[in-house]
């Protein structure tokens, strides 16, 4: 049994968890949204493993500290390795971030967690794993979510397992599946038919942690809520689009994992598309979930397939003048195949073919062993028509900052304070560290997971998205990998390939290089 929730009762529960943010001890004097006391089940499938350490168990912790969770709520994890409670405990510790005001908050989030051994290959296991929760669900009503921290070798057996053996059978069942979600558009579709065999689409959440940012999510409120944006938001007047994602470091010694998808498929077909669609897409009718995506499917089924003149790919080698890491490139890491051909860096130039957006091209850039970490969205205006100043006036740019240090700021030209009549570039900005100084951000995960207890998929992304996104990538991916397409070498820790440069100024973006935005002091 699986209940949809009406629009009316999603979005007040969202609200209510809203206000929460702020003042914890909203939820706990509102838990009637969470149908009172009603047993709900939360199990991790894969708990002995790194995300869920470093990511859900920290967030699910988060989540009972603020009392943001419902009242009832017990946690199982359930992994191949032979563990106990205490045992899990001590590996996820470092990452839960305790303070010591906390400590008996924490001993009772301990005391509600449990912990079963079993294969991902075994009906039997599976019933017995029900067998256990059956005993804790007490009362006529009793709710499951189960998060899917799995390898995609295992991921198609236990789906099965958990709709043959372990749905709930007093209340909704609701499935966190974690990517990837396939490595092409045929894999993909694979997976989405095997799990339309099972399970009802309003029963599974895709998660893309990128979709729980704060400035992600401020991106609809930032279009739809300001009359100032409206109007210029168009091919008329915006002559660019650049999303970027950036790291300054290196594989780190995982390469031989990163080396199974690469740069593109790691970030740039998820992540940074995902963004793409909520900056192009039409005002949908409502904030209602299905609203939005549908919107946000309508606008990637007006981009065309990418072809490879339509990329810059890069490939990290070593600072011989860095230390640590710096001096080593990705081909130096010993779990990469020296002959490897992944990319470590991707630029692509997508085209919108509609009304609003033709012309306009959208970069996506991402990159590992970069000059700095950064993931934000640059909207680039046209010139000014009809320049009085002898060319010193530059663009216009809106820029929102995802990460670090949220911020939405406007590039623009002032004169010169003093008494000359010059121009410089300033900017009009937004810093949340200074304005929100009392709010309390919450972790991208932390918003996600609360979103499936609320059974709101806004922040999820269909299976019509994920057709589209894997459409439009997978030519290019099986080109690159068909061809063996050799990247360009770029330096660790500088820019990224020149060739990238190149190609963002033949797409109508300009870089100045002589405007850096400084996070103002808190």
């Amino acid at each position: 049994m699986d209940r949809k929730p009406d629009r009316r009762g999603t979005e007040e529960s969202l609200a209510l968890i809203r206000m929460s943010l702020k003042s914890p001890s909203t939820m706990a004097e509102s838990g009637s949204h969470f149908e009172g006391s009603v047993p709900h089940i939360f199990v991790t499938l894969g708990a002995s493993g790194d995300l869920a350490k470093k990511k859900i168990y920290p967030t699910l912790w988060w989540l009972f500290r603020d009392n943001l969770l419902p009242s009832n709520t017990t946690f199982y994890g359930y992994a191949r390795s032979k563990l106990t409670v205490e045992e899990l405990r001590n590996k996820c510790h470092q990452y839960m971030k305790v303070k010591p005001t906390e400590e008996a908050r924490y001993e009772e989030f301990w005391k509600l967690n449990h912990y079963v051994s079993g294969n991902y290959d075994s009906r039997r296991d599976f019933e017995l794993l029900n067998q256990t929760l059956n005993a804790r669900e007490t009362g006529p009503v009793a709710h499951r979510l189960f998060y899917l921290a799995l390898p995609p070798s295992v991921f198609e057996q236990v789906t099965v397992f958990i709709r043959n053996a372990c749905m709930a059978e007093k209340g909704w069942t609701r499935i966190i599946i974690e990517k990837p979600f396939g490595r092409d558009a045929e894999t993909s579709k694979q997976l989405s038919t095997h799990l339309a065999s099972l399970f009802k689409e309003e029963q599974m959440y895709r998660i893309d942690h990128y979709l729980g940012k704060e400035m992600v999510q401020n991106l609809m409120a930032l279009r739809f809520g300001n009359r100032i944006f409206g109007p210029t938001w168009n091919r008329e007047c915006i002559s660019s689009v650049l999303i970027s994602f950036k790291e300054p470091f290196g594989t780190q010694g995982r390469g031989g994992y990163f080396d199974q998808f690469g740069i593109i498929r790691d970030v740039m077909q998820n992540h940074l598309l995902q963004i793409l669609s909520l900056v192009a897409m039409e005002k949908p009718a409502s904030v209602h979930p299905d609203d939005i995506r549908n919107e946000k499917v309508k606008v990637l089924r007006f981009i065309s397939e990418l072809s490879i003149e339509d990329v810059v790919l890069g490939q990290y080698v070593g600072d011989p003048s860095g230390e640590g890491e710096a001096k080593l490139g990705y081909l130096d890491d010993k779990t990469v195949d020296r002959s490897s051909t992944t990319p470590t860096y991707a630029l692509a130039v997508l085209k919108i073919k509609n009304e609003r957006w033709d012309g306009v091209p959208f970069i996506l850039r991402c990159g590992k062993a970069l000059n700095e970490r950064k993931a934000e969205v640059r909207i680039q205006y046209q010139d000014v028509p009809g320049d009085i100043f002898h060319g010193k006036a530059k663009r216009n740019e809106l820029v929102i900052r995802v990460q670090p240090g949220e911020a939405v700021y406007v590039k623009l030209m002032n004169k010169t304070p003093g008494m000359t009549f010059d121009l410089e570039e300033t900017e009009l900005d937004l810093t949340y560290g200074s304005r929100y100084k009392d709010v309390k951000m919450p972790d991208a995960y932390e918003r996600l997971l609360l979103d499936v207890f609320c059974g709101s998929q806004m922040h999820f992304v269909r299976s019509d998205e994920l057709s589209e996104a894997w459409r439009i990538f997978t030519p290019l991916l099986h080109y690159i990998e068909e061809h063996k397409i050799k990247p360009i070498p770029y330096v660790y820790g500088s820019r990224g390939p020149k060739e990238a440069d190149e190609m963002c100024a033949k797409n109508n973006f300009k870089y100045y290089g002589s405007y850096k935005w400084v996070q103002p002091s808190l």
